[in-house]
């Protein structure tokens, strides 16, 4: 498996690059804590106000899925496939990779991600 730095991330670049029009991707990393992530949905969004559509994602359970190259490759060739003219992508982790009402019962948390439990996603702050 071939690794790479978040900071040389082709991904990472095009997104610096700010907002060039519709269509756009959106990346958003996912992980059981804010330091690892395990899951990266990507979806398309052809229009303001539209919805993600389609919508990708691809987990991993035994590694960091920004440092993996060959996944990210794919993930560029997804975006790549849809014609995306600009890309927005999360700073880190903003949750838990499990989903409400599919992975575990709606209104509760995630039982095998504890460290996300009363805990905001996005300041990563505890809200109790």
């Amino acid at each position: 498996m071939k690794t790479r730095t978040r900071a040389s991330s082709p991904l990472r670049k095009q997104a610096r690059r700010g907002f060039r029009g519709y269509p756009v991707a959106t990346v958003c990393f996912y992980g059981p804590t804010d330091a690892v992530a395990t899951k990266v949905a990507v979806g398309i969004v052809r229009r303001e106000g539209g919805d993600a559509d389609p919508l990708e994602r691809w987990f991993s359970e035994d590694r960091d899925i920004r440092k993996d190259a060959a996944l990210e490759a794919e993930v560029a060739r997804f975006i790549l496939s849809h014609a995306v003219k600009s890309v927005v992508m999360t700073e880190g982790v903003i949750g838990c990779p499990h989903e409400e009402g599919i992975d575990y019962p709606e209104g509760s948390s995630c039982p095998k991600c504890p460290y996300w439990a009363g805990r905001d996603r996005f300041t990563k702050e505890r809200l109790h």
